[in-house]
């Protein structure tokens, strides 16, 4: 399973917790994965393999230690975390945008630094998550991928996949998605979620992960 995980942890928030504090959403990587491949399992129909759980691949930005300390301290703590429980997680600098001074130069504070405007954003994360399902699904050993994500800049992989898969199915595995879905959500005026889709028309299998998932999915460890 590829996870995009900032995707997948606001998503959750927006889904399931919509007025909530986004800490409070925090998904833990390999209790999702697991929980969400139990579900996958669960609504085979007759005849159709089940999967089991190789690997786990987390993808997260990263927020600078000079601008927020107390968020680098957080998510580098998660990531030891989620890796002793045995995902793969990669951390990937969030990018900022800076003040400049009259000769076009970074302002700098007091203390030196450079002084960001606005908030800072995953800058490649979806290009990672993308190579990340194509080098997995070319691995002889892997019959299938599992992306976690609703970013619509991922479409081109699935296309990708499919049509790979398509071409050559002894070579490329098949790729799937799992996504956040709550069906009562529109009655309080919130987002339902819902799957990531390929161009039409082709078709991939999709599981929606429901409010039971999400409870079983969150990452209930204090950090500091």
């Amino acid at each position: 399973m590829v996870i995009d995980y900032q995707n997948v942890h606001l998503t959750a928030r927006d889904v399931f917790d919509p007025h909530g504090e986004s800490h409070d959403s925090l998904i833990d990587p390999v209790r999702f994965a697991r929980r969400a491949l139990v579900e996958r399992n669960a609504r085979q129909r007759e005849g159709y393999p089940h999967a089991t759980l190789d690997r786990v691949t987390v993808y997260r930005g990263l927020p600078h230690v000079d601008h927020d300390w107390e968020q680098h301290r957080r998510c580098t703590d998660q990531a030891i975390k989620w890796r002793r429980d045995g995902a793969v997680v990669e951390l990937r600098d969030l990018k900022y945008t800076y003040q400049r001074a009259a000769d076009g130069q970074p302002a700098l504070d007091v203390n030196g630094k450079k002084i960001p405007i606005g908030r800072p954003k995953e800058k490649g994360v979806d290009v990672l998550c993308a190579l990340a399902c194509v080098r997995e699904a070319a691995r002889p050993d892997i019959g299938l991928v599992i992306l976690a994500s609703r970013d619509t800049d991922l479409v081109p992989v699935l296309d990708e996949l499919y049509d790979l898969r398509g071409a050559d199915p002894e070579r490329y595995a098949r790729i799937e998605t799992v996504a956040w879905f709550n069906r009562d959500a529109r009655h309080g005026g919130g987002m339902s979620g819902g799957s990531l889709r390929p161009t039409p028309p082709r078709r991939i299998w999709n599981t929606n992960l429901t409010r039971p998932c999400y409870e079983a999915a969150l990452d209930r460890t204090e950090y500091r």
